[in-house]
């Protein structure tokens, strides 16, 4: 079997490229693997390398080294291989995907903790033909996502204040609703919406978790709507909507556990966010991914170690 580190070097606010390569190097002296490194070189390139390392028949163990971009760009490289599995080592600025293991997050930063552990089955959200591990959302937090890159490039401005300039843009002078038609599962709802979340996983947006019932193995998707409200009832619900509360206020949302999702939006581009990475069209339509992704981990983690059942 091959160990394969798919390294980011322009993840993160510093390139750990040095430290990963030792990290590699010492993980194939101490139990003789055969290792490889290889550094990405544009948008993309994570998941044609990944593809490539799958499309060979040969069983291969991949590290994706990088912030969430990375992790998603592998697990769409590597989707439906029977030989090809995949981890990663966070060294991005966003690590929401690895929020879902809770206490055995930190372990995923040594390649030790990784290289033995047995493989399982990940679901994934098909969102026209692309996939997402934990997360696709279209509208307002989707805008905010998209908005962070343009600022994050004004000087002065660091990741952080780049998230609350572009969370104050789009809530004070964009407006919060949106004319969609959400059809769910053959039924369709037009209304006025400010945001959808298809949730397989529960992290996301810098720990934001909006369904906390939400697992990454059980065949089942979550989609959480948000109908367009007041700004002064948004502000209430989103302390809500970041714990995974939802439930709180029915009056802004309601979840649904459709297997096929469709969202149009005939007046203007809809955004959508698949774990961070951006996509824009007329038209979303969604679809559960049952059993997609062959991933590894530290012994005894689990993907649902977040989640925690509806209230009775």
């Amino acid at each position: 079997m091959k160990h394969v580190f798919i390294i980011n070097p322009t993840a993160g606010k510093k390139d750990c490229t040095a430290a990963l390569m030792a990290m590699s190097k010492a993980l194939a002296a101490r139990h003789g693997l055969e290792v490889e490194c290889i550094l990405t070189k544009r948008p993309g390139h994570a998941a044609e390398t990944a593809r490539t390392l799958a499309q060979s028949g040969r069983a291969v163990r991949i590290y994706a080294c990088g912030g969430d971009g990375t992790v998603n760009e592998v697990a769409n490289g590597i989707a439906g291989s029977e030989t090809a599995a995949m981890t990663c080592i966070p060294v991005g600025t966003g690590n929401d995907f690895l929020r879902n293991f809770g206490d055995a997050a930190p372990l995923f930063a040594d390649a030790e903790h990784l290289w033995d552990g047995t493989d399982f089955l990940l679901d994934a959200i098909d969102c026209n033909g692309r996939l997402a591990l934990t997360v696709a959302c279209s509208g307002f937090d989707a805008q905010v996502a998209e908005d962070v890159h343009t600022y994050g490039s004004l000087p002065l401005l660091g990741g952080q204040g780049s998230y609350i300039l572009s969370l104050a843009v789009n809530f004070v002078a964009r407006g919060l609703g949106h004319d969609w038609t959400i059809t769910l599962d053959g039924l369709p709802m037009p209304g006025e919406y400010v945001l959808a979340a298809v949730c397989n996983g529960r992290h996301y947006g810098g720990g934001f978790m909006p369904v906390a019932e939400a697992r990454m193995d059980d065949g089942v998707l979550h989609t959480l709507v948000v109908k367009k409200v007041s700004r002064p009832t948004f502000l209430r619900f989103v302390g809500a909507y970041a714990k995974g509360e939802y439930y709180r206020l029915p009056q802004c949302a309601a979840c649904y556990t459709a297997k096929e999702i469709v969202i149009d939006s005939p007046e203007r581009d809809l955004v959508t966010c698949l774990d961070g990475e951006i996509v824009r069209g007329r038209r979303a339509v969604l679809r559960l991914s049952e059993k997609k992704v062959h991933f590894f981990g530290p012994a005894g983690c689990s993907p649902n170690a977040t989640s925690r059942p509806l209230p009775i």
